[in-house]
């Protein structure tokens, strides 16, 4: 018979017409899996409609059919001024997105990133609960110990932890990397773990048994590579690097804010609240909790442990692999985590989507009792997409940017944590008497502050670096950049190390030390706001293959492990003869010096491109 009006040559189009239309050639390319439905049975035409009565195993190919409302005809007009008036049309709504500012909420994959972000902020939680009640804790292992053993064996037991990570976060890297193996499993192992050795370490009741517990959680423990592989992975886009990446170093502040309340206030409970646990206590009894009382630090630790088995199992039911090659296969935890999901959401009756094989059928999973197929190419179990090239060898990886960006790591690491461990030795250090001051430079002592005082010294810090990450940071770094926000602020912790040890020379009133202390602090916590994501971000930048990216991760997480055992080695040692030789000082004005070669490491390098992705992938994802 005649031809249809859209495909006379010549003939306008109708303005209005209900006729269903395909779309055109390039809309059904370019959406080779997905099936258009309508919503009315009279607008249906060649499609697979679930009839909850009679379902079929195997239909056909359903065609790719949508309504003239919303697929505009294929002769229509695509000017510019007309595009700008479509409101509905998909390349208005994209640059409507693009003019979008990035702000917190406009962050993708929020509930990945919160499972990533509980996961993390388990071990800071861990570490500070724990410096809070260690000493104690050593002392009751042996109570005739002076108390310089009881230091040294403070320093041996942070020091197993960070040194067996620098021992095994790189093959922990690796094994990241592995096709067999993937992010998510290695994630899972570090949470298990770090829960057993907190478990350990508060149920221990030698020194020796102590520092077992605290190995096994340093060999075992490759979270934080692992967790910063897994952001730059969802996270594909820069314009949201700044805000994803700080999400780790805001865990630590969360963790110096809490951790110390938690672990001081629940330490020898049955002391610390004897009205609860002890004898003739409401849940002591007569005699008390007999367990709190054989092992009267484990319940900080239980509490600790209950909350990462949490983490674990949050990860374990919510996250999603993000390997190149293993997010193709099965993950039967994240589907339990979905059945329970199910079980607990309602859904109304409604048309299923249905997705087509490779084989153009549509096939009903009994298991699941619904319509289900891989979402796209890109998930799907049966046909994973085979790797491109051999993935390289690991003395291959090297290259001089990344062994640069890598050294500034280390030495940004390095003066952080040495800063860090000489603060809460050097707050509670008497005052040096009187007349002791020898010129300009020769002095000595400490700020003499009670432990009270060094517990608040300690939320100082977080309180102000919380407020900076959250509200302040991520504008800066959104106009200067991530290089050059690291080269501006680097110098602040430069200058805060050179003031610091000045403070033992100021009147001893309270209304001059703490004023002076806040503002010495807040220069290095400010430093330590951006250049501590910037150089997460910096780390990820540098590498542009993708089956390398949790190996270099994970030699970042061994060196900022050596850095952290010899940083608090070195500046407790320095710290030491300083006051010996009346020279307090000198230990910090070196640490300065420190943190200035970092910054003349920075203008060395340059940030990479990093792992680039085609949008039209990223885009498949999303749907």
């Amino acid at each position: 018979m005649g031809s249809s009006p859209h495909e006379r040559a010549g003939q306008p189009q109708p303005e209005e017409t209900d006729d269903i239309q395909l779309p055109s050639q390039d809309v059904l390319n370019s959406r080779p899996n997905t099936a258009f439905f309508v919503e009315s049975d009279e607008e249906s035409v060649n499609t697979a409609i679930f009839n909850g009565n009679s379902p079929q195993k195997t239909l056909g190919p359903a065609a790719f059919l949508t309504s003239h409302r919303h697929l505009p005809p294929a002769d229509e007009d695509d000017s510019d001024d007309e595009q700008d008036h479509d409101h509905d049309g998909v390349l208005g709504t994209q640059e409507s997105q693009k003019e979008k500012p990035v702000t917190w909420s406009s962050l993708p994959k929020k509930g990945q990133l919160a499972l990533l972000t509980m996961a993390r902020l388990s071990e800071p939680l861990t570490q500070t609960s724990l410096q809070a009640y260690m000493f104690y804790q050593l002392k009751s292992f042996d109570p005739s110990l002076p108390n310089s053993t009881i230091s040294a064996q403070a320093g041996i037991m942070q020091g197993s932890f960070t040194a067996a990570q620098f021992l095994t976060a790189v093959w922990w890297g690796r094994l990241a990397d592995a096709d067999w193996m993937g992010r998510k499993r290695v994630l899972l192992i570090g949470l298990l773990g770090t829960c057993i050795s907190c478990l350990g370490f508060g149920f221990s009741r030698s020194f020796a048994t102590a520092v077992v517990f605290r190995t096994i959680g340093g060999v075992l423990n490759s979270n934080v590579g692992v967790m910063r592989t897994l952001i730059a992975e969802i996270i594909v886009e820069k314009k949201y690097q700044s805000r994803a990446f700080l999400l780790l170093p805001m865990c630590f502040n969360i963790g110096v804010i809490i951790g110390p309340i938690l672990g001081g206030s629940l330490a020898d409970p049955v002391h610390s609240f004897p009205q609860l646990f002890g004898p003739g206590s409401v849940f002591g009894g007569k005699d008390g909790v007999w367990w709190m009382q054989r092992w009267p630090y484990a319940l900080p630790n239980v509490l600790s442990a209950i909350f990462i088995f949490m983490s674990l199992l949050a990860v374990f039911l919510g996250l999603d692999e993000t390997h190149e090659v293993a997010r193709y296969r099965g993950d039967w935890g994240r589907k339990l985590g979905k059945r329970i999901v199910r079980a607990f959401t309602r859904r109304p009756p409604h048309y299923r989507p249905l997705r087509s094989e490779d084989n153009d059928s549509v096939y009903l999973d009994d298991s699941v009792g619904g319509w289900s197929v891989p979402s796209s190419p890109t998930r799907s179990r049966t046909h994973p997409r085979p790797r491109l090239h051999k993935r390289p060898g690991f003395w291959q990886i090297w290259n001089k940017n990344i062994l640069l960006t890598l050294l500034a790591h280390f030495l940004l690491a390095f003066h952080t944590s040495a800063f860090n461990a000489m603060t809460f030795v050097f707050l509670p250090t008497p005052r040096a008497p009187e007349g002791s001051r020898d010129g300009f430079f020769h002095f000595g002592g400490g700020l003499g502050l009670p432990s009270a005082r060094v517990g608040l010294a300690t939320a100082i810090i977080g309180f102000i670096g919380l407020p900076l990450q959250i509200f302040l940071y991520p504008r800066i770094q959104s106009k200067l950049g991530t290089l050059t926000s690291f080269r501006m602020f680097l110098p602040f912790s430069s200058i805060s190390y050179i003031l610091m040890p000045f403070l033992v020379v100021l009147p001893r009133l309270v209304w001059v030390v703490w004023p002076a202390f806040t503002l010495v602090v807040s220069l290095q916590v400010i430093s330590r706001t951006f250049v501590l994501p910037a150089a997460i971000i910096l780390v990820n930048n540098c590498v542009s293959d993708p089956s390398i990216l949790g190996t270099v991760h994970g030699v970042a997480q061994s060196i900022a492990s050596a850095a952290r055992t010899l940083g608090p080695f070195l500046g407790g040692w320095g710290l030491g003869v300083g006051l010996a030789h009346n020279m307090v000082g000198a230990v910090w004005w070196a640490l300065a010096i420190e943190a200035f070669l970092g910054w003349f490491v920075l203008w060395t390098i340059h940030e990479g491109k990093g792992i680039e992705r085609p949008k039209n992938e990223i885009d498949e994802e999303d749907d």
